[in-house]
Parts: structure tokens; C-alpha cells; sequence
């Protein structure tokens, strides 16, 4: 497939304008695909700024990307105009030590971190890898704190850790953020799965949409809406909601650590790891909307669209 002379020349611009710059979807606060979120947690940890470009918004630099390039997946890295690679040559190089080294960062601390595992964590980890062949369980943690489990290879550079039987790889960055954590088997509304908790960390609750309903009329709550902004296009915010990608982590952190806040998404996933994020910065009364916007649309009021 050939590139045309007008995406050509805007790729290389782009990439003449910016060191640095992230092919992605989404962007680096509201990553729309995994792969992206975990290029952008490696990039957020080791650079204070880098240009991305959000190939979901421009379907000619999508695909021209890709033949730019000769790279056929996205996310895309690029330093200095030159394609680094895409998600996991970029996790490759964050574990070796060679990314910290190509942005003049200090060589990643390496110290194995002490967890804990509940046995009802590792028995249903046990279970859950029972028939896996080739893989090991990966946890990656966020400089938010968003969490998330994977299987897949083992990787050259990964940090191990051993407990209750069960062996746990991390990235370097990781590992540091996995200090002290107590890995659970949880059963909450949205379901049953592993939960982590952060030292001196909050626990997150669950909140009802009635119960927020309710706060809400009286005032006693502060909602956060985490939806990016073609979910928020397809279904506004409720009236005083504030929106992190619009506001950020860090403006919302400086909020009285005491003050009520309650996440809410689509249906209740994506804003629990928000809520975790906050819970583990010292917030002391954090809630999880349960069903999300979808639960409040079928359950308080049907004039806010589904979608």
C-alpha cells in the first residue's frame, strides 16, 4: 500500500515538531485499548512530556502509520523521528533498561518487592492457570495505580516474586509500586475477581446508583466521571459531575482527602481503577458506582440515553 504525499508529509511533520511522539488510541490520561495503556504507563513514568496522537480521531494517519513506517500494529513509538516499535518491544526495552538509558533516565530499580497472596487469591489462580502452557501471570501497576493481570511469556527482564506458592512477574516500575500489596479474591456487585490492596490504602466501596441519587440531592458527594469523551458524548454527564480527562489526576488529588468521591463509567469497570487510584493516594471515603451510567439510565432515569 502506498502513502500519499499530503499524510506523508503531516506524519513527518509531526515527527519533526516532537522528540517524541506516541501513535496510540486514545491518549496518554484516557488510553482506549490496552496495548496503549501500557506504552503510555511506561512513557508517563519516564518522561514529564511527550507528544501522542490519537489515531481513532484521523483514519488517514492510521492506516498511513502503519505504511510510513512498515509497522503494521498500533501503538507506534518514535524518538528523534525514528520508529522504536510498538507496545511490547517498548515494554522489552522499559525491563532491560535500555528506554530509561534512550531518555537519560536513571537505571530502573530492580529489588524484588514483598506481596502477599490470600490462599483464596492463589487457589483461584491456580485454577485460572490449571491448562495454561508457555505463559506466567504478569501484574502490571500503573503510575495511577490502575492495576491489571495478564497471562503471557516470560519475559528476559522481569522482577519474580514468589508467594503462597503462586510466582508473580513485574515490570521494574511495577515492582516498585507492588510493595507491600495484599493480592485478594474479592465478590463484589460487578462480580467476583482479584483485588488488590495498597498499603495504607483505603478500601474502595461500592455505591448503588439510588444511593447516589440520594447523595447527590443532598449534596454530599463529589462525582467524578471518568468516561472518555465519546462516551460522554453519547450519554452527558450528570449535573455537577466532574470530568477527569478534563481536570486530571493531579488537580482532583489536591481535593480535601476527607472529601466524598464517588467514579463513575459506562458500567462500572474503568472507574474502579480510578477509584483505587485515589483510594491509594490517601483519600479516605471512596466509592465505586456500580452498573455505572448504563444502571442509572435503566434504574433512576430513562432519559439519559444507553448506549
Amino acid at each position: 500500500m502506498s502513502l500519499d504525499s499530503a499524510t506523508r508529509e503531516r506524519i513527518e511533520s509531526l515527527l519533526n515538531e516532537h522528540r517524541v511522539v506516541l501513535f496510540m488510541k486514545g491518549n496518554r490520561s484516557q488510553p482506549m485499548c490496552g496495548f496503549s495503556a501500557s506504552a503510555t504507563n511506561v512513557l508517563n513514568e519516564l518522561l514529564p512530556d511527550y507528544h501522542t496522537v490519537d489515531v481513532l480521531q484521523d483514519a488517514e494517519i492510521r492506516e498511513g502509520i502503519k505504511t510510513y513506517g512498515q509497522w503494521p500494529t498500533i501503538p507506534q513509538l518514535y524518538v528523534g523521528g525514528e520508529l522504536v516499535g510498538g507496545a511490547d518491544i517498548i515494554r522489552q526495552m522499559y525491563g532491560s533498561g535500555e528506554l530509561h538509558s534512550l531518555f537519560g533516565a536513571t537505571a530502573p530499580d530492580r529489588t524484588p518487592p514483598e506481596i502477599t497472596i490470600t490462599e483464596k487469591a492463589a487457589e483461584a489462580i491456580r485454577a485460572g492457570m490449571a491448562d495454561a502452557q508457555g505463559v506466567v501471570l504478569h501484574l502490571e501497576i500503573g503510575p495511577d495505580h490502575g492495576a491489571g493481570f495478564q497471562l503471557a511469556p516470560a519475559q528476559d527482564h522481569d522482577i519474580v516474586v514468589s508467594a503462597s506458592g503462586i510466582e508473580v512477574h513485574f515490570d521494574p516500575g511495577s515492582a516498585q509500586r507492588a510493595k507491600g500489596i495484599v493480592i485478594d479474591w474479592v465478590s463484589t456487585v460487578q462480580g467476583e475477581g482479584l483485588s488488590l490492596k495498597f498499603p495504607g490504602a483505603t478500601e474502595v466501596k461500592s455505591m448503588t446508583v439510588q444511593e447516589l441519587a440520594t447523595r447527590m440531592a443532598e449534596g454530599s458527594v463529589t462525582l467524578i466521571d471518568v468516561r472518555p469523551a465519546n462516551g460522554r458524548a453519547a450519554a452527558a454527564p450528570l449535573a455537577g459531575a466532574r470530568i477527569l480527562e478534563e481536570e486530571g489526576y493531579e488537580a482532583l488529588g489536591r481535593l480535601p482527602k476527607d472529601t466524598v468521591l464517588a467514579f463513575i463509567c459506562h458500567h462500572g469497570n474503568s472507574s474502579m481503577a480510578a477509584a483505587n487510584h485515589f483510594a491509594a493516594h490517601g483519600f479516605s471515603n471512596v466509592f465505586n458506582v456500580a452498573g455505572g451510567m448504563d444502571a442509572w439510565s435503566q434504574e433512576v432515569d430513562s432519559s439519559v440515553p444507553r448506549y
